[in-house]
């Protein structure tokens, strides 16, 4: 089962990725802006900054008179909070952000993490399932999650009791990414609070919610997007005919990722939701080799090496040597954008070693960054 022109009025010199992280943030954070409207004002106006500016006049032209974006000194709190709490904030369309999550339509643009990063360039296979799991099937979640780690797979779950559960600590030592509904550095359920800090020091912990969010009923959905985002098949152990898991499942089928099941006997409701997809024609899984099956099996390449966190020092440069990374990669970009992530691989170069060159070529003019992570050369 398987399931933007930008325009701008002479702007002003080219922001700092702290300020353009700081305008960013705000602008998501700011009242009645959420990711589609977050990425029209970026399309439409070409940078946070600019948009921001405009967002009182297009409240005003809603009917909202008292209209006030999110105030800096708000997103400066909850960026500390992030480096208290020892977490990174992946970007969209910057190096470290997940590229699996790049080709649906609702991707977080802002991921806080905490954690390995590198697990987020592994391929991923999503492990969800019911909160009141059974015996049989929380061992089976462990026991899948263990397996497909062994096989190279990071296995993703929603940190939840249950399934979820199994599935993390089934893939602790192997890769196991927790996505979850509050803050990142929040703990949910409290009874996995060990579980929680294993994760960060053996795993990566993700959410797109502010520093400090409590978990509501309302962000779970949203968090269940990710999840089957992020991986490129999603396996349900258990679930109920009406459950989260199911919604998982859909947005699966939407996201063109497939779709597994376990099976479970006719008369468990925690296996209806399950039996249903499998009636709906999702694949059956009886162990990590149907998984594997169905998905394909990594290869080495695929097995990405640990990657540099975004604050190492990049390489020192001659000054030679720097007019040619210049060189090269205005060679490779013309007036069509092009993804910097697909300019990375194109030169064989780490985002630590070209991402400076960037910026220095940003502010010198030379080539223009636009929504989406994509980069043009200035003709």
């Amino acid at each position: 089962m398987t399931g933007k022109h930008q325009s701008s009025t002479h702007p002003p010199l080219l922001p700092t990725t702290e300020e353009d992280t700081v305008n960013r943030l705000r602008l998501l954070r700011s009242r009645r802006v959420g990711v589609a409207t977050y990425r029209r004002l970026l399309a439409e106006h070409g940078s946070a900054a600019n948009a921001l500016q405009m967002l009182p006049e297009i409240a005003r032209a809603a009917g909202v008179d008292d209209y006030q974006t999110c105030p800096e000194n708000v997103v400066l709190a909850e960026m500390k909070a992030g480096k208290t709490a020892g977490a990174q904030l992946l970007i969209e369309g910057q190096a470290f952000y997940p590229r699996s999550l790049t080709d649906i339509a609702d991707a977080p643009p802002l991921l806080w993490a905490i954690g390995d990063v590198a697990l987020l360039a592994r391929r991923m296979i999503a492990i969800v399932g019911a909160r009141n799991a059974s015996s049989l099937g929380t061992r089976m979640a462990k026991r899948l999650a263990e397996e497909l780690t062994n096989e190279g797979f990071a296995v993703v779950s929603g940190l939840a009791r249950g399934i979820d559960t199994a599935a993390h600590h089934g893939s602790l030592a192997g890769g196991t990414i927790a996505v979850q509904a509050g803050g990142v550095d929040v703990i949910y359920p409290v009874e996995n609070t060990q579980l929680t800090h294993d994760i960060a020091k053996n795993g990566l912990r993700v959410s797109e919610m502010p520093m400090g969010m409590q978990p509501q009923a309302r962000h779970f959905p949203a968090r269940n997007r990710i999840i089957s985002g992020l991986s490129e098949a999603v396996v349900v152990v258990e679930a109920a005919a009406k459950s989260g898991s199911l919604i998982t499942a859909r947005n699966a089928l939407d996201q063109a990722r497939d779709v597994l099941a376990v099976p479970g006997h006719p008369f468990d409701a925690r296996a209806s939701g399950c039996n249903m997809l499998l009636r709906d024609g999702a694949t059956l899984v009886r162990n990590a080799s149907d998984v594997i099956e169905a998905v394909g099996q990594p290869l080495q390449d695929d097995i990405a090496p640990e990657l540099p966190l975004p604050e190492a020092k990049p390489p020192e440069r001659s000054l030679r040597d720097t007019a040619a990374l210049h060189d090269q990669i205005l060679s490779r970009l013309g007036p069509t954008p092009v993804a910097e992530d697909q300019l990375l691989r194109d030169m064989a170069a780490s985002a630590t070693a070209v991402s400076p060159a960037l910026v220095d070529l940003e502010l010198e003019g030379k080539i223009a960054r636009q929504a989406g992570g994509l980069l043009s050369r200035v003709v």
